[in-house]
């Protein structure tokens, strides 16, 4: 197969984690009889300082041309350090979203045997834990109307929802229950908020179409406290933009490192694949960021066009990392850590 990727680096550590998930990506391609071409573009705050803009229309023309974009990281503490900054790297990461279609962020939580023993919570307690976050992603809070009145005394953020863009984010979350355990959860804050509401009463109309799939209708703030308690009762998530946000960052944590959870953003026609976590501006060019989760993603981008061998191959090999202790400093746990190019040679190599 032959596929065209475009390189979407960013800010931070996001040249140095993609640079390695490139180096993965190409052993599979080779080991497999695939051909990649990789087109580099500019977001972020890399963006903003070449261009003036973080997500410049040549940029999303290279987006639009690929099969598929591989994402690093954005994000910059001039930025981060400045409320009255007019331009924002985020604004790329939300234009890109908007712009591509991309309104279905897919946030898979898992565990990884070796590691059990260095989460924050009780091996009991997250052993087997196998969920999927789907996050709405271009509509709520993020998107509506803003702004300041009362002499800026006084701040608004509406949150607004369409029917349609509940349906359509619902369709996936009921068909990748369909392949999973066939459990759906509906987070939401329906005694609340009126966008709630429609969520729920959209999701119950569905459930008519997809009979096999038992439906539970959760609270975000009581599924903020099962997470941590229960994860492994969960199997398919759906909710809105903020809540997605904000719960997604916090299953993060059960695996025992953000260095190593994956996800994707698609939407009808594009798809995009990313680490969770963000620039990390502290470590870049320090050689110490931890590539794992950018090279899950690409796993995820392989799957993502049906090629189910060659994401089982790069999942086995992080697996074989992780069990070897080829790992970077936020998972040595006191043992030998690794550099960030070393761990991606590794990778590579053992394909």
């Amino acid at each position: 197969m032959k596929l065209s990727i475009a390189v979407l680096a960013g800010d931070g550590i996001g040249p140095e984690v993609i640079e390695q998930a490139i180096k993965v990506s190409d052993a599979v391609a080779k080991k497999f009889n695939h051909e990649l071409t990789w087109n580099p573009a500019l977001t972020g705050a890399a963006a903003i300082d070449a261009v003036g803009e973080p997500y410049p229309d040549t940029t999303h023309d290279i987006c639009v041309a690929a099969d598929a974009v591989l994402f690093g990281a954005i994000g910059h503490p001039k930025y981060d350090n400045d409320p009255l900054a007019k331009v924002r790297p985020e604004q790329g990461l939300l234009q890109m979203r908007k712009k591509l279609g991309l309104f279905a962020n897919v946030r898979p939580t898992f565990t990884f045997p070796s590691l059990l023993d260095k989460s924050p919570l009780k091996r009991e307690r997250i052993e087997g834990t196998d969920l999927v976050f789907l996050r709405e992603l271009t509509g709520g809070i993020y998107f509506g109307e803003k702004g300041r009145r009362d002499g800026g005394e006084t701040a608004f953020d509406n949150c607004v929802y369409t029917r349609a863009e509940v349906q359509r984010l619902a369709v996936k979350g009921f068909e990748l229950a369909m392949t999973r355990s066939k459990k759906l959860c509906c987070v939401d804050k329906a005694n609340v908020l009126e966008t709630s509401r429609l969520w729920r009463e959209t999701v119950q109309a569905m459930e008519k179409d997809y009979p096999e799939v038992t439906v539970s209708y959760e609270f975000v703030d009581a599924v903020a406290m099962r997470l941590v308690q229960w994860p492994n009762s969960y199997d398919v998530l759906i909710t809105e933009n903020l809540f997605g946000d904000i719960l997604t960052d916090e299953a993060s944590v059960i695996s025992g490192s953000m260095g190593l959870m994956p996800s994707a953003s698609v939407g009808t026609e594009n798809a995009l694949f990313e680490p969770i976590h963000g620039s990390y501006p502290q470590a870049t060019d320090l050689d110490i960021a931890n590539p794992m989760a950018t090279v899950l993603s690409a796993a995820m981008m392989f799957e993502y066009f049906g090629l189910k061998e060659e994401g089982q191959a790069i999942r086995d090999v992080v697996n074989s990392a992780l069990d070897t202790g080829m790992v970077t400093e936020d998972l040595a746990d006191g043992g030998k850590a690794y550099g960030t190019i070393e761990v991606g040679d590794w990778l590579a190599k053992n394909v």
